[in-house]
């Protein structure tokens, strides 16, 4: 396989291919999330078997995500990166056509397989191009996909679907730029594997996850990884239905009041966070944890603060939950470059995959189960209790909102996490540029 160092001008041209396919990644998985009551009516479906759609594809992602993230250390992450964007964008446009329920899930298990391809290959191909005082913000520019492609989604389904009068369409366009993408990552240049590092010589990468397990600092990012996207996951998967069912907006609107909170927010973030994270970074060791730490725990707060407006405060719900999602979002600007701090160039790629396979499988996978599971729970008491207004459908708003407080549990949690986690990263990162990590 031909690598070779690539210049700035270069480096920053394929980090804006791979922000891109992010943009699309996210974009592609968050389209279930925005038709959840038209596609609950049509099927008669619960809280409970919406959370299992996120369920699987994020379990399937995962767990495909490990021997891919393996594939990626050892071949052309371009193609691995092209192959798998080629293939999710096709089983996208194959969500329009599911018939039921459970064409509906084998389905999205497909797109999970081609995603998972992703995130491996893209961040170790991003460790090798830029240097470790640059990589926060090249990572926060990477990122970028995830607030933009939200915000894509949030702002266009809506209009998409009332455009052609039908949740189907949005799968059929989306799956359309997708597909050309997957083409050009194949006539890109493949960076040479260490090039941006200076680590000494190491043995060879026998028994690679446990060398990966002896990082104590991954113990607790991938910890801080399981309840962030418990979080994450559930806030995407529920907050347009919640709208919808609590606040009583309509679809269109509740999308996208949820693009503000899910999407601006991290745009904003995830530019500024990335900047101010290298500038910590170049001045105390453990500046972008203690960033990130210090964010997502008065990040918690907000959220927890908006969660108790009762359901004539909507605008001001948007407001706070908006302003502690944007402090959320630092997490990935501090969490990631500490990743690639710590890990030797030659397994970066496989300490990503069996950090996603962790906390998607025991975080993203869990999170929107669990708070569908709540919400129905609730939901059916509600209804059945002495405060019952006869209708289900409100008390399904209240099930479902009720439920939502899992989330400022969860980020709060993610904080101590990583202030655990800094207690490692100077002697790990150390041990990493010696080579001996």
């Amino acid at each position: 396989m031909e690598t070779e160092k690539i210049n700035k001008r270069g480096a920053w041209g394929v980090l804006f291919l791979l922000f891109l396919a992010n943009l699309f990644n996210f974009f592609d998985r968050t389209i279930p999330a925005i038709i959840v009551e038209p596609v609950r009516k049509e099927w008669s479906l619960t809280d409970t078997q919406l959370g299992v759609i996120s369920a699987v594809f994020t379990i399937v992602y995962a767990i495909a995500g490990i021997p891919l993230g393996r594939l990626a250390d050892r071949l052309s992450r371009k193609k691995i990166i092209g192959w798998g964007l080629g293939v999710w964008s096709a089983f996208t446009a194959l969500n329009g056509i599911a018939w039921n329920y459970m064409s509906f899930l084998l389905i999205r298990a497909g797109v999970g397989i081609g995603e998972a391809s992703y995130a491996p290959a893209a961040n170790s191909m991003i460790g090798d191009m830029f240097k470790s005082e640059k990589r926060a913000r090249a990572i926060g520019i990477f990122m970028l996909g995830l607030p933009l492609g939200l915000m894509l989604a949030f702002f266009s389904v809506g209009f998409i679907i009332e455009a052609f009068e039908s949740w189907r369409a949005a799968f059929y366009v989306a799956a359309i730029p997708g597909l050309i993408l997957a083409i050009i990552f194949f006539f890109i240049r493949e960076p040479e594997r260490g090039g941006m590092d200076t680590v000494a010589h190491s043995e060879g990468v026998d028994k690679p996850f446990r060398r990966i397990m002896k990082v104590k600092t991954m113990w607790w990012i991938i910890l801080s990884g399981l309840t962030f996207n418990f979080a994450a996951y559930a806030t995407n998967a529920f907050m347009v239905p919640m709208m919808q069912r609590f606040f009583h907006f309509e679809l269109l609107d509740a999308a996208l009041a949820t693009g503000v909170i899910v999407g601006i927010t991290g745009l904003l973030a995830l530019t500024l966070g990335g900047w101010v994270a290298d500038r910590l970074h170049e001045k105390f060791p453990n500046g972008r944890l203690a960033f990130g730490t210090i964010s997502l725990l008065v990040g918690s707060v907000l959220v927890l603060l908006a969660l108790r407006l009762d359901a004539t405060q909507g605008a001001l719900f948007i407001g706070l939950y908006s302003a502690g999602w944007f402090l959320c979002y630092n997490y990935y600007t501090t969490v990631y470059p500490a990743v690639q701090d710590v890990i030797v160039p030659r397994l970066r790629a496989s300490a990503m995959a069996l950090y996603f396979a962790a906390m998607y499988l025991l975080g993203a996978a869990v999170g929107p189960v669990i708070v569908g599971w709540i919400s129905d729970t609730i939901a059916l008491k509600h209804f059945e209790g002495p405060g019952s207004t006869g209708s289900m459908e409100f008390s399904r708003g209240i099930g479902l909102h009720d439920a939502l407080f899992t989330v400022p549990i969860t980020v709060l949690a993610t904080a101590l996490f990583m202030f655990l986690a800094m207690r490692y990263f100077v002697s790990d990162a150390r041990a990493m540029r010696e080579g001996r990590s």
